[in-house]
């Protein structure tokens, strides 16, 4: 079998999370959400490539177009993280096609389809150009947005991903094998992935969050996933690193870019960010304290540093 890293991807993981937590009565306080908070989730729906693509935003000023990794929804943004970035931008929440409330996912099924589906996305909603945010498998359709769509991407800040090419740093054997795991335990989602060992208790406020938001309206309850479109995410994956296309593109990139990651990644390792910055010209790299989670985990130092990019 071909090497791959599969970003994180919650399935059945986040329901376990849920029912885990409701059972066990985690009452821990969501940090840094404001009870008195007004916001509430609108999910319209847009025509889109013969289907529908489900959608809300969030916050005003120039539009952020915000990708998800690997069999996630649009709904498991941390809470706490979106009021930040929301300050500034206006942030633009989606599930890919096959995803949560959207439509089938068409052909073709790769990262470079989606990419596809993105643009027209951005069409159907009025969006000529945005900045764009693309963490784990959404960093890997986020490079793939720039590079065949060049004029639509005003700034790019990369998370928790990598550049295909046979030079992405794939995570230990055991990671790789948790990560394809369709019933991780709760620790393990939590504690060898999204968070280092050590901070499991902060994967559960961050489970916590997505559980009180959910529930009040503030993000939608849609973290259903089709197991087939999981399995079809992971698949392109292997072509992905196989194929050396989108590193040569990087280095013809004309927007500014900004590539983050976690120190401790066990999923992506940050020398994938590190390789991304120096291929991509006047590229900008920052790495944080945590896991494959850490815009979450350093959510206000990450804001600032994404505040200061997309200001130019």
């Amino acid at each position: 079998m071909a090497p791959r890293v599969a970003p994180v991807r919650f399935r059945g993981a986040l329901v376990i999370i849920l029912v885990a937590l409701a059972v066990a009565g985690w009452s821990a306080a969501p940090a840094g959400a404001s009870p008195r908070a007004p916001f509430r989730a609108h999910v319209r729906y847009a025509a889109v490539h013969g289907g529908q693509i489900a959608w809300y935003e969030r916050g005003s000023g120039p539009p952020l177009m915000m990708l998800m990794g690997t069999g996630s929804t649009m709904s498991e943004w941390d809470p706490a993280l979106l009021p930040l970035l929301a300050r500034h931008h206006r942030l633009i929440m989606f599930d890919y096609p096959g995803i949560g409330w959207s439509g089938s996912w068409r052909e073709p099924r790769t990262f470079g389809g989606l990419a596809d589906e993105v643009a027209r996305f951005m069409t159907a909603i009025g969006i000529e150009e945005a900045d764009v945010l693309g963490w784990s498998m959404g960093g890997f359709v986020a490079q793939q947005l720039a590079i065949l769509h060049p004029e639509r991407v005003m700034r790019l800040v990369l998370a928790g991903t990598n550049p295909n090419d046979g030079r992405a740093v794939l995570g230990t054997k055991e990671h790789q094998e948790l990560d394809s795991n369709p019933d991780p335990s709760l620790a393990e989602i939590l504690g060898d992935e999204l968070y280092p060992p050590n901070q499991l208790a902060e994967g559960y406020r961050f489970a916590h969050r997505l559980d009180t938001a959910s529930q009040s309206g503030v993000i939608p309850n849609d973290f259903q996933v089709a197991a087939a479109t999981v399995h079809a995410q992971v698949a392109a994956e292997n072509p992905w690193l196989l194929s050396n296309a989108n590193f040569r593109a990087l280095g013809s990139l004309p927007m500014p870019v900004l590539a983050t990651g976690g120190h401790q990644d066990p999923v992506v390792p940050p020398v994938n960010l590190i390789k991304i910055a120096r291929q991509v010209p006047g590229a900008r790299v920052r790495l944080f304290a945590g896991a494959h989670a850490f815009l979450f985990q350093q959510r206000v130092a990450f804001a600032k540093v994404v505040d200061r990019f997309l200001a130019g």
